[in-house]
């Protein structure tokens, strides 16, 4: 029987793509072959890679004016690939910190020469909160956010609209879990090991606009006009994990029926979750402000460490996975990913009622 998957990341990808993954396996598309076998150059993956990127646009209702790039290096890649694209040596940029995404970001752009700020931190408030005033400044070429946080588990319902440079945003562990208003971003990006597929692929979409300001004089495999004008083909993709992104894409698009249901059926998750938190009298305690919180990442304590080992312990021998918080902060966390369902949620929270009642 297959557990119920909390895991930060990988996560837990749809039955349904895993399937038909399992049944094209040694037989892709007519090949003979795996699709990890097929050449990149040839024709089938060409087709696969243009598929991909068509669903993807269509689930984000991104025009001409967007470009979509398939990228390797995992999310953490981007924390350089923005700077030496964007701002260069010196070049001013500003930051808004919200975790610990966001404070490796940071630190990486100023390895790669830019002159980075903090517009806002909630690190003073231990990162439980997303700020809400900024200190923006007005030279800055772009303004960095990371827009879920699955380690302090909030996430930002309302994006700034008066920043003076596009805003980039880190969306790794919420890409594709909601729609999304584009207007004020100039480039958004994901890993794909939390909604979307196997680790190993990061998806970026750039407006086009933005990507011919990019600097010339960054390695070709930093370059966004190089992926753009390679048509992410620069050198071999990670094409297994382009492939089962591609299968996602089209379970969101015809068995979840777009973004809007998938919004309401993680709106209907983490509720359930954080009702049952906040309906325990203390016992489970949310480490998040109820105005910031995530989602995707409903992270809380027990009153005690003992007490959190073992409903660990406790709830994987149950088939309940993943429910550890990240390793710098302890403590637990459910991430409520696209492919986590709503039943998995209730047997979560069934399982927390009981645990409280013997161990309260």
């Amino acid at each position: 029987m297959r557990v119920a998957n909390f895991n930060g990341g990988p996560g837990a990808l749809p039955r349904e793509v895993l399937e038909e993954a399992a049944r094209d396996l040694l037989d892709w598309n007519g090949t003979g072959m795996s699709v990890m076998e097929n050449s990149h150059r040839g024709p089938e993956v060409q087709a696969m890679a243009a598929e991909a990127e068509a669903d993807f646009r269509a689930l984000l209702g991104l025009n001409g004016d967007w470009a979509v790039i398939f990228c390797q290096g995992g999310a953490s890649l981007q924390f350089a690939m923005i700077p030496l694209n964007f701002a260069g040596p010196g070049g001013r940029c500003d930051y808004i910190n919200t975790g610990l995404w966001s404070t490796k970001a940071f630190k990486e752009a100023r390895i790669c020469g830019a002159n980075p700020r903090l517009a806002a931190s909630s690190e003073d408030d231990d990162f439980t909160h997303i700020p809400e005033v900024f200190d923006f400044d007005p030279e800055a070429k772009y303004v960095y956010i990371t827009s879920n946080n699955t380690v302090r588990g909030t996430q930002w319902s309302r994006f700034p609209h008066n920043a003076p440079g596009p805003l980039v945003a880190d969306m790794s562990s919420e890409l594709l879990s909601r729609p999304l208003d584009l207007r004020p971003f100039g480039l958004i990006y994901g890993g794909a090991q939390k909604n979307i597929g196997p680790a190993g692929l990061t998806v970026v979409a750039i407006r086009r606009e933005l990507a011919d300001k990019a600097r010339l004089d960054v390695p070709s495999m930093l370059s966004y006009p190089v992926y753009i004008k390679n048509q992410s083909m620069y050198n071999t993709p990670p094409v297994w994990s382009l492939y089962v992104s591609g299968l996602t894409f089209k379970w969101l698009l015809n068995t979840v029926g777009g973004l809007n249901n998938m919004a309401a059926l993680n709106q209907a998750k983490s509720d359930l979750l954080y009702q049952a938190i906040d309906d325990s009298q203390g016992y489970y305690r949310g480490t998040a402000r109820p105005g910031s919180r995530s989602v995707m990442n409903v992270t809380y304590r027990l009153p005690g460490e003992e007490l959190e080992k073992k409903f660990k312990k406790e709830s994987q021998a149950a088939g309940l996975v993943g429910l550890g918080g990240h390793r710098s902060v302890g403590g637990l966390r459910a991430s409520l990913y696209n492919a986590v369902t709503l039943d998995d949620v209730r047997r979560l929270v069934d399982f927390m009622a009981e645990f409280q009642r013997v161990n309260g």
